[in-house]
């Protein structure tokens, strides 16, 4: 049994704006950019929200899926920090609109930027001790920004979007390592949404709790599995990215605290093992439960699979949790739908663009009861990216209930 993750996608969004342009805009330190190591990030248009970008994720990984392959999909789980209500979970939306079978589990699981790998790692023992042969699970990272946080440093490295990941005995995509899963965690006010208006972040105390977990968890894995070794026992790491920078940092740290390695030698390393993780995630910014994932599907395409190859992978979720975990990923893996090909589709904004659209967006967030939503204000942007493209929009919401269409 080869248990793990069958089938990937990412959703990118329709439209983005450019790091530097925004820096500019908002009048901030120049000097902070490039720590950033961001170059763009994807932004929700006011016709979409979680629901609509986790559905646009799965959507062509159920579409590949025969009717009989379909019906096996027992379980849906999206982890998500975006959820749209306190008691009903927007995977009930997700299974609707996804055509899913009805004997089908269903729920949402939430713990920040954990909370895909949360999905992920209770799908994979649902599966795993399943006695039905052949049983799948789909997985769904979601998140969408808030717009609260303009004008911070917060701002440029906040994106949009998902993964979808299909979990099964045949896994073509990550052969999870069993049981080779090393944990941390501790209470701490890193970063939360207090109200669903709101983000509250310190960002030192956010950077400081990834570097402990990373560090503990690690040690934590080498506990369970013996000889393991930061360099030689990974082909290529993938970190979870609220920015690259942050990753680069992170991996920095790691390697000088357990291989003690010169500047040169760690910059290498970064290169070679690190860096192809990164080449999407510079472009679509934090998409938080989906972060990992992400990094994930640019790796996959990003690249060298002649021969199954070792990925090391590290989730953090605020508050906090955090997980170093391993699998296998054989030759020929890949995203279903080409990633680069769709962050190179998306419009860009401009700064002013990017203003009205946050303002268009405020009504679509948690606890909205009535709301149409007009796609006229933002025409050319809809018609560039959703017009006859099959995908999801939220159209309105009526009572509290959210009505979508295909546009």
């Amino acid at each position: 049994m080869a248990l793990g993750i069958e089938s990937i996608n990412a959703y990118v969004g329709r439209a983005f704006i450019g790091v530097r342009e925004l820096f500019e805009a908002r009048g901030l330190d120049m000097k902070r950019f490039a720590n950033l190591m961001m170059e763009q990030r994807s932004v929700n248009l006011p016709c979409e929200d979680p629901v609509t970008n986790a559905v646009n994720a799965a959507k062509p990984i159920v579409e590949s899926l025969s009717p009989a392959e379909r019906r096996r999909i027992e379980l849906l789980v999206v982890g998500t920090e975006s959820g749209l209500d306190f008691g009903k979970p927007i995977s009930t939306y997700v299974h609707h609109y996804l055509g899913l079978d009805p004997a089908c589990r269903s729920f949402e699981v939430k713990h920040a930027c954990y909370g895909g790998t949360a999905a992920l790692q209770s799908a994979v023992g649902v599966v795993g001790a399943s006695p039905v042969p052949g049983v799948k699970a789909l997985v769904i990272a979601t998140d969408a920004a808030s717009s609260t946080a303009r004008a911070t440093y917060w701002e440029p490295s906040e994106g949009a979007g998902a993964v979808a990941m299909l979990v099964g005995d045949d896994a073509e995509v990550l052969r999870l390592d069993q049981g080779a899963s090393g944990y941390h965690t501790f209470e701490v006010m890193d970063t939360l949404r207090p109200r669903h208006d709101e983000d509250a972040v310190d960002p030192d105390l956010s950077l400081l709790a990834y570097m402990r977990c990373i560090e503990e968890s690690f040690g934590a894995y080498k506990e369970r599995v013996a000889g393991a070794d930061i360099v030689e026992t990974f082909d290529y790491l993938a970190l979870h990215t609220p920015f690259a920078g942050m990753v680069k940092g992170a991996h920095r740290t790691l390697l000088r605290k357990q291989k003690g390695l010169a500047p040169a030698a760690i910059e290498a390393d970064f290169t070679a093992r690190v860096a192809p993780s990164l080449a999407y995630p510079v472009r679509v910014g934090n998409t938080y439960s989906a972060a990992l994932y992400m990094a994930l599907c640019s790796l996959l395409e990003q690249g060298d699979f002649p021969a199954p190859r070792r990925v090391g992978l590290f989730s953090y979720g605020s508050g906090c949790a955090s997980e170093f975990f391993s699998g296998v990923i054989p030759p020929g893996a890949r995203p279903v739908t080409k990633v680069a090909q769709a962050l190179d589709e998306r419009s860009k904004l401009t700064v002013e663009e990017l203003d009205e659209v946050g303002e268009l967006s405020a009504d679509r967030g948690f606890g909205t009861r009535n709301a149409v939503f007009e796609t006229k204000p933002y025409g050319g942007l809809f018609e560039a990216g959703f017009e006859d493209r099959g995908l999801l929009v939220l159209d309105r919401i009526a009572d509290f209930h959210r009505e979508y269409r295909w546009s």
